[in-house]
């Protein structure tokens, strides 16, 4: 019987990061790229403390986003491909990794991987190549965000939820 050779990507090592907080569908859209385009993932997670720093509303314990992203990566069959490392601050280990060779980011936080770049640069690291990745949008054609969906506007693949008052007013006296 033939061994099977899984298929080379483009790089053999891929970042992203961020807060997945509410685990949804532009997040899990992000590491869908990452994972199609990098034979090995590193998945920055925000720590409690710089969750607190950069988000005005409650984000979930890291050890709850940690998980939802274990969940997600088991499913998809790609846990032995990842590597989930807590950052403290917004560039994690991209300035001090020489193997990262690309970045994941959404169109919003684009210009933090060119920043990324422009230190990488200064310390004599080679620049990552940016993959941008369209906003997911919801039924409503604005943004999947994490807030939104804190909010019960929508759910965690956009779909619009009916808010309280539009089914209450819509009960028959």
């Amino acid at each position: 019987m033939p061994i099977l050779h899984e298929k080379k990507r483009k790089f053999s090592r891929v970042v992203l990061g961020g807060t997945f907080d509410q685990l949804h569908k532009g997040h899990k859209t992000l590491i869908d790229k990452a994972l199609e385009i990098g034979d090995h993932v590193l998945l920055g997670l925000t720590t409690n403390n710089m969750a607190k720093r950069l988000k005005k509303h409650q984000v979930e314990l890291f050890d709850e986003r940690k998980k939802a992203l274990e969940n997600f990566l088991r499913k998809i069959r790609a846990f032995e491909r990842t590597q989930i490392v807590p950052i403290d601050d917004p560039y994690g280990p991209t300035l001090i990794m020489d193997d990262i060779q690309a970045i994941v980011v959404s169109k919003e936080t684009a210009p933090r991987a060119e920043e990324i770049n422009m230190l990488r640069r200064e310390r004599g690291l080679k620049a990552l190549e940016i993959v941008v990745v369209d906003m997911v949008l919801a039924e409503d054609m604005k943004p999947i965000y994490s807030t939104r969906i804190r909010m019960e506007e929508i759910n965690e693949n956009g779909q619009l939820l009916r808010s309280r008052t539009e089914s209450s007013s819509n009960v028959q006296h």
